[in-house]
């Protein structure tokens, strides 16, 4: 949340109503849980650190009055070096699939299946209305706002097509199950240990 606060910063000062309306219509909520409740928390916590400044308060008849806020230069600094390390760096994810996958042959072939299935009714629909946002944010949105989302919607189109080739290798008996006849030692990936036993062989 705190990044996705001074990214907005970063264009204009602005009221925390504003910020979260534009992380709504940028459909943010694809990385950052958007609730007034916790963008109010992450303010204070960003004001009191420095990184943003209060530079004016607002009112509108009998509204509330609402205050807006600026990056100061920490905070712009702050951004900057953060942002610049997540789009460089690689890091290590931990998905929830993964571990599913790795358990298959533990589930057996009918669960696995049956799972799988269910897994590509949700990426279906999922990609059918992230189609909908996408026409939407086209029409109305600059490209560079929603970087973002194209990077989301490639991920879903990539693993619902994924998901299907699994099922159908399933299905056809081109990936095997072991069941109980699981050989006893497993190392599909290359550990630091084996690569040094190989070295020691080779020398």
């Amino acid at each position: 949340m705190a990044m996705a606060v001074l990214e907005l910063l970063h264009e204009r000062p602005m009221h925390p109503y504003e910020m979260t309306q534009l992380m709504r219509d940028r459909h943010l909520e694809i990385r950052v849980a958007v609730k007034p409740g916790s963008l109010d928390h992450t303010v204070d916590r960003l004001l009191a650190s420095g990184h943003i400044e209060v530079v004016e308060t607002q009112r509108e008849g009998r509204r509330p009055e609402r205050t807006v806020y600026a990056l100061t230069e920490q905070g712009r600094d702050a951004f900057v070096d953060r942002a610049k390390t997540m789009l460089g760096t690689l890091a290590s994810e931990h998905p929830e699939f993964l571990s599913g996958l790795g358990a298959m042959d533990d589930l057996g072939r009918e669960t696995a299946l049956e799972q799988l299935r269910m897994r590509l009714l949700q990426l279906e629909a999922k990609a059918a209305s992230q189609e909908v946002i996408t026409r939407r944010l086209v029409a109305e949105v600059p490209e560079i706002y929603w970087v973002d989302w194209r990077y989301t919607t490639a991920q879903v189109r990539f693993e619902l097509e994924w998901t299907r080739q699994l099922v159908d290798d399933i299905t056809t008996g081109r990936l095997g199950w072991t069941g109980d006849r699981r050989p006893k030692r497993l190392s599909p990936v290359p550990t630091e240990s084996t690569e040094d036993r190989s070295d020691d062989r080779a020398s």
